[in-house]
């Protein structure tokens, strides 16, 4: 699968399946790029014959709901989404214009809100944040196959 660049124009660049977006501003952004997550991984599974299981999509989906989530509350301008096929993982990067790098907070089950990068970390194999040009990046690894425990989302790693 060739990548989807939206809102360029670019021609697409051979390799493993990827998609970009940029994401537009407002609330719905949100929505579209878990819709647009869900539509990529199927497109990996059904054009590319790789194995990602509805479990590893869900997880996949909830990852980039809580990214994006954090990028539309924290950061004013524009979103980027990267999805990218690497081996046996999908990395999910989210970019936004805050150059702040985010920080998990200590579990607290009484505290409302405020979970979403606790709940990244649970579910992801690999997170890293870092400073890039005049925002930041966040990227999420999630491994395609799930473990013969029936993870498959870094529970089991863990």
């Amino acid at each position: 699968m060739e990548p989807v660049l939206l809102g360029g124009d670019r021609a697409p660049e051979p390799g493993p399946p990827r998609l970009t977006a940029d994401l537009e501003p407002g609330g719905g952004r949100i929505a579209h790029a878990r819709h647009l997550t869900a539509g990529f991984l199927d497109r990996v599974r059904d054009e590319h014959g790789v194995p990602v299981s509805p479990r590893v999509a869900q997880t996949a989906v909830l990852v980039v709901s809580e990214l994006v989530t954090n990028a539309h509350k924290y950061a004013p301008g524009p979103v980027l989404l990267d999805l990218r096929v690497t081996g046996d993982t999908v990395d999910v990067a989210v970019w936004d214009s805050d150059p702040v790098l985010p920080v998990a907070r200590a579990a607290d089950p009484g505290r409302v809100g405020q979970h979403g990068l606790e709940i990244v970390r649970a579910v992801a194999d690999d997170f890293e944040a870092r400073r890039e040009g005049a925002g930041k990046r966040v990227v999420a690894r999630i491994r395609l196959a799930e473990d013969a425990d029936g993870g498959g989302d870094g529970s089991a790693a863990r």
